[in-house]
Order: C-alpha cells, then sequence, then structure tokens
C-alpha cells in the first residue's frame, strides 16, 4: 500500500461512515510504521540503544572507594556489557571505563546466593561485600545471609554455575 502524509491528511476529512473505516485503517498502519521508524519498534523486540540500567543505577565504583553503596547519576553513565552504569563523578566513570572487571560486580550484578542454587536472581544493591577484591551483590539480607555462612564454598559453586548459565551466550 502506497500512503503519504498528504493522502491521510486529505482523507481524514471524510464524511460518510465508509471514508472514516478505511481513514481510521490507514492511520492505524501509518502509526506502526512511524514508532517504527523512530525506532521503537526495537524495543518491542526486547533491544534498546542504551541497554537496560546496572545495578538499579548505583555506582559500583563507590562500593570499593568509600564502602558504601550510593546511587549514582545519569549523567555520569557508562555503556559495558550491554548495560548502562551510572556514577557519582566523572572519576569514577572514567575509573570503571578504563578497568571495568576491576570494579562491576560479579555474575553481572546477579545475586550470588542465587547463583550457587543455578539461578539468576536481581540484586538489592543495598546488599554486598567485597571479597578479595571482588563485589558481590545479594538479593536480600536473607539471602546475604545464608551466603556468608560459607563464602570461599558458595563463590565457588556459584562461579561454576555462572559459566554454565552464561555458556550458550
Amino acid at each position: 500500500m502506497n500512503v503519504n502524509i498528504v493522502t491521510i491528511i486529505d482523507t481524514w476529512r471524510c464524511t460518510d461512515m465508509e471514508s472514516w473505516k478505511a481513514t481510521n485503517s490507514t492511520l492505524r498502519c501509518f502509526s506502526s510504521v512511524l514508532l517504527l521508524l523512530t525506532g521503537l519498534g526495537g524495543m518491542v523486540g526486547g533491544e534498546s540503544s542504551v541497554g537496560e540500567v546496572a545495578i538499579k543505577g548505583y555506582d559500583t565504583v563507590t562500593y570499593f572507594k568509600a564502602g558504601k553503596a550510593l546511587k549514582g547519576k545519569e549523567s555520569f553513565a557508562f555503556q559495558w556489557h550491554n548495560m548502562t552504569w551510572y556514577f557519582i563523578t566523572r572519576e569514577n566513570r572514567d575509573l570503571f571505563a578504563t578497568s571495568p572487571e576491576k570494579y562491576a560486580p560479579q555474575y553481572d550484578g546477579y545475586c550470588a546466593w542465587a547463583l550457587t542454587e543455578a539461578r539468576k536472581a536481581q540484586t538489592d544493591p543495598e546488599v554486598w561485600k567485597i571479597v578479595d577484591g571482588k563485589l558481590y551483590l545479594n538479593c536480600s539480607m536473607t539471602a546475604y545471609e545464608k551466603w556468608s555462612k560459607d563464602i570461599p564454598g558458595y563463590i565457588k559453586k556459584a562461579d561454576a554455575n555462572w559459566l554454565k548459565l552464561n555458556s550458550g551466550n
């Protein structure tokens, strides 16, 4: 169907029901095409030009530098691992950009305890621990308490499960 914007505007002035039905159908088609052309079609397919926000917007560098969890700012963002990472300062963003593996949480920010059970779970960025220079997040205090009973053993188990879960990627 070859439709241009002038045709759509001209048919908008319809006077009978048949003309209105044809115009309504044309407008719906035009709207769908417009959505695809503006890039919203990519979101339908699960793609995004920006990527999902990592660890709910928390600045991963502050865990190491300040010893606490702090929300980052959109104005200091960086793209890595198909995610958008926020930082509280340009300095933190630049540190991360230089060495993301040093600062990024293990398991792409998924819950360390859940991975011991071979499953991915979203984390609570306020529930965390740095072990041997690596940041681990958990989904709740309950999960953290379970994980804390044998951190080295659970890290080993989670590492193995992480490899299995991501071997197809």
